[in-house]
C-alpha cells in the first residue's frame, strides 16, 4: 500500500485542533499526553488498522485499546476525524450526559473497543483479545498504547509475561515514552529505564521509532507482522504536548486545560484558525 504521508500529516494536525478544542471547551482533560500520541493513533486508523465506521463491531476488525485512558483526547478525536461520530459531540467532553466522558467508555462511543482508565488494565485486556483472536483462528490484531509512566504499575509485568508466554505475535504495543508523568519526570517518580532490556528480557520483540515520524511508525507496524513467535513492544520516543510550544516537554500540561488565549495561540500554532468553538 502507497503511504501519502502529507494525507496524513494533514489528519494529524485536524486531530491536534481538535485535542485543544475539545480541553478547553471541558475546561479539564489530559492535553499534554494526547499531543504526544497523534501521530501513532493517526498511522493506525488511517493507514494501518482493518476497520469499518460503519461497521464498528464487524467481526474480523483490528482492534485497538488505549491503556492509557487519561489520554482519551486523542481517541475521541481520532475516531471523530475517520467518521465513528459526529465531530460535534468533541465539544461535550466531560459534560454530563455526553457520550465522551474523561476516560473511555466501550458501551457508549462507537470505536471504543475497551473501557480504560485504571492505569495498566488496558494493556492486560488487550493480551486477552489477542490470546481470544488467536484461539479463534481470526486475522485480527490487536493494537495498543501505553504510558511510560504507566510501567510503574505492577500489571504491566504480569500482563508482558502473558504475552510472551503465549507467544501472542498479533499483538502490538506501543510505548508512548515522552519521560514525562503528572508529578514530573518518569526518573524523579519512578526510574522506568533501560525500557528497551526490560521488553527484551520479558521475552518482546522490540523496536524504538520516533513517535512523531510517519515513515517510521509505519516501517515498525510492517516489521511487527513479520515477527511469528512473540508480541511487539515499539518504543516510541515522543515530545508531550508535541506541536504547541508552550506544552512541550512541561508536565504542567498533563491534565490541564487551556484558557481562552492559550487555546486559541495553539490553535494557531496548529495552522488553524483562533476560534475555540
Amino acid at each position: 500500500m502507497v503511504v501519502d504521508y502529507q494525507i496524513l500529516e494533514s489528519v494529524a494536525k485536524n486531530i491536534r485542533q481538535s485535542i485543544i478544542k475539545s480541553v478547553h471547551a471541558a475546561g479539564s482533560g489530559h492535553p499534554g499526553g494526547s499531543l504526544s500520541a497523534v501521530e501513532i493513533l493517526t498511522a493506525l486508523y488511517f493507514y494501518k488498522m482493518n476497520i469499518d465506521p460503519k461497521d464498528p463491531k464487524k467481526a474480523d476488525r483490528d482492534r485497538f485499546v488505549l491503556s492509557k485512558g487519561h489520554a482519551a483526547p486523542v481517541l475521541y478525536s481520532t475516531l471523530a476525524e475517520r467518521g465513528y461520530f459526529d465531530k460535534k459531540h468533541l465539544m461535550t467532553l466531560r459534560k454530563i450526559g455526553s457520550m465522551l466522558q474523561g476516560h473511555p467508555d466501550m458501551k457508549r462511543v462507537p470505536g471504543v473497543e475497551m473501557s480504560t482508565g485504571s492505569l495498566a488494565q488496558g494493556f492486560s485486556a488487550s493480551i486477552g483479545m489477542a490470546l481470544a483472536s488467536k484461539l479463534d483462528n481470526s486475522r485480527s490484531r490487536i493494537y495498543t498504547l501505553l504510558g511510560d509512566g504507566e510501567l510503574q504499575e505492577g500489571l504491566i509485568w504480569e500482563a508482558a509475561m502473558s504475552g510472551a508466554h503465549y507467544k501472542l505475535n498479533n499483538l502490538t504495543a506501543f510505548l508512548d515514552f515522552n519521560g514525562l508523568q503528572i508529578d514530573g519526570t518518569n526518573e524523579e517518580v519512578m526510574n522506568v529505564k533501560p525500557v528497551d532490556e526490560k521488553w527484551k528480557s520479558f521475552g518482546w520483540h522490540v523496536i524504538e521509532i520516533d513517535g512523531h515520524c510517519f515513515k517510521e511508525i509505519i516501517d515498525a507496524l510492517i516489521e511487527a507482522e513479520t515477527i511469528k513467535d512473540k508480541p511487539t513492544m515499539i518504543i516510541a520516543k515522543t515530545i508531550k504536548g508535541k506541536g504547541v510550544s508552550y506544552m512541550e516537554n512541561n508536565a504542567g500540561w498533563h491534565g490541564k486545560a487551556p484558557n481562552d488565549e492559550e487555546a486559541k495561540a495553539a490553535l494557531v500554532e496548529l495552522g488553524g484558525e483562533a476560534d475555540v468553538r
